[in-house]
């Protein structure tokens, strides 16, 4: 009986040899990320930081990650349809940028898990930002003081403003939801807000228009994928106007405007990346909670305020995250 075994064992281990070697020479499976974007123009910079994330994790697109990217090109009706793309193509996580992206990948599956990267305000989106419940979570670039610090660090900057035109969007519920918080801010300082609507680029010559009726001393831009697709006409027209602007993201003031408060669109897109690496690795979008923004940057643009005939005061600058000469 035990000079049978013996073939048998052999036979065994010979079949788990041959087992293993096949399961060696098999190519591991690549990820793929699926991309939701509104349009490919700005949004370059953004994504190389997603990318520069995922490489600090050890993921190299190309080689052990694939990206599939889908862009809308200023279409919101086409992004349904580039969803329903990314979804016939199986990919492991969508990246969607902007809240209409990622409404359309929510309506598009409710399995495949989706990470957001910018996004003011997560709601109807997410259960809670401690336990978001569904298939999606990810960083957020709200947080609800920085309206008020937005609005002292113009009035620190520019002493005399007393009437504020906010350059806003109406058609964008999460920029509204901005406004009324900064109009509260603003009476709580002192300072007259006022509302000038713009939903498309062709309106802007009437908006600074109506800033100058008002006879606004400043100009507030609240910016969302319209209004930034359009910073270097805005920043032009202010300089014309001399009037000193202030917006939440950085790239406002390099773009040309004079300062800018708020969370870090780069590094939101970074942390995008560590939520695609978690989930990846078999965590669920609906046990990862949603990040508030934890680094703020304040920039001032000196070259803006010599055009402009300004002089900032040095206390402000001195406070300033970077100063644009």
């Amino acid at each position: 009986m035990k000079k049978a075994a013996v073939p048998s064992i052999l036979v065994v281990a010979v079949l788990l040899a041959v087992a293993n070697i096949a399961e060696a020479q098999q190519p591991k499976k690549v990820p793929r990320i699926g991309v939701l974007s509104p349009s490919s123009s700005g949004f370059s910079p953004l994504l190389d930081a997603f990318r520069q994330g995922l490489r600090e994790l050890g993921y190299i697109e190309g080689q052990n990650i694939a990206i599939e990217y889908r862009f809308a090109e200023a279409n919101p009706e086409a992004l349904p349809d580039l969803a329903a793309e990314l979804v016939h193509l199986k990919v492991d996580v969508i990246l969607t940028i902007n809240t209409p992206a990622t409404q359309a990948a929510e309506n598009a599956t409710k399995t495949i898990p989706i990470v957001f990267a910018w996004i003011a305000d997560p709601a109807g989106l997410v259960t809670s930002l401690a336990r978001p419940g569904g298939n999606v979570t990810g960083p957020i670039t709200l947080a609800t003081d920085l309206s008020e610090r937005r609005l002292e660090l113009l009035r620190e900057a520019v002493p005399k403003i007393r009437r504020v035109a906010a350059l806003l969007n109406p058609a964008n519920p999460v920029v509204v939801l901005i406004f009324k918080e900064t109009d509260m801010a603003a009476r709580a300082l002192g300072l007259q807000l006022h509302s000038v609507e713009v939903r498309g680029g062709d309106e802007l010559t009437n908006a600074f228009e109506a800033a100058r009726k008002e006879r606004a001393d400043a100009l507030l831009v609240i910016e969302d994928l319209v209004l930034s697709a359009n910073r270097t006409r805005i920043v032009d027209l202010a300089v014309k106007s001399r009037l000193p602007t202030a917006s939440q993201y950085r790239e406002f003031a390099e773009a040309g405007g004079l300062l800018s408060y708020g969370a870090s669109l780069p590094n939101s897109f970074r942390r995008a990346a560590y939520y695609v690496d978690k989930i990846l690795n078999g965590t669920k979008p609906a046990d990862l909670p949603v990040e508030a923004p934890t680094k703020f940057e304040f920039v001032i643009n000196l070259k803006t305020a010599k055009q402009i005939g300004l002089t900032i005061p040095q206390s402000v600058l001195y406070r300033a995250d970077r100063v644009i000469k």
